[in-house]
């Protein structure tokens, strides 16, 4: 490789897999596992957000037949660390995520970035987990420490995604961000 070709590479973003969880109930928080099993165009295996119609609730009572952007919520671990100083002590799995993440700032990612995660699982960015008044019935005041200061992204409460590619996801697993070529639109609020 020349020099003129080290300069056209896109950089590598890489991350880790620090914890996963599931809950087949419509529940807050979610039950962390040893590895979950990521199905393409459904979401994770045994959860209450698995499948191809919007399973939330609230969108799924007004618009049923609609696509599922929220197959898999993802939240860096690092908001976890954040939020230890004003003493919010949580957990993987505390938030509702699927996936806790280490090394990677998911929320500034771009709309369908794909993130690979493990020997053969890729999930797409859909958009921003938006927090709602579940966070403040889970721990008081949680809701606004999740409000970001800067407009972009406007919070900090994890990243939605589809399943491409399905696979197993365990504790451990690399991850590797792959923005899209062009068009890097803001992770809209889901």
């Amino acid at each position: 490789m020349n020099s003129a070709d080290h300069l056209t590479e896109k950089p590598v973003l890489r991350g880790s897999v620090v914890a996963v969880a599931l809950d087949a109930k419509h529940r807050f928080s979610k039950t962390p596992r040893l590895s979950i099993i990521l199905t393409a165009g459904y979401g994770v295996e045994g959860d209450a957000h698995y499948g191809q119609f919007v399973r939330h609730r609230y969108l799924a009572h007004r618009k049923p037949r609609s696509p599922n952007l929220r197959q898999v919520h993802l939240i860096p671990s690092e908001l976890f660390n954040a939020l230890r100083k004003p003493g919010y002590d949580l957990s993987p799995g505390d938030l509702g995520e699927n996936i806790t993440t280490a090394g990677l700032d998911l929320e500034p990612l771009p709309l369908n970035t794909q993130l690979r995660i493990g020997t053969s699982a890729n999930v797409r960015l859909t958009g921003l987990r938006t927090p709602c008044v579940l966070i403040d019935r889970f721990k008081s005041g949680l809701k606004s420490r999740l409000l970001a200061e800067m407009p972009n992204p406007p919070f900090r409460a994890g990243v939605m995604a589809v399943v491409s590619e399905g696979g197993e996801v365990s504790l451990g697993d690399p991850i590797r961000a792959i923005l899209p070529e062009r068009h890097h639109l803001p992770l809209p609020p889901l």
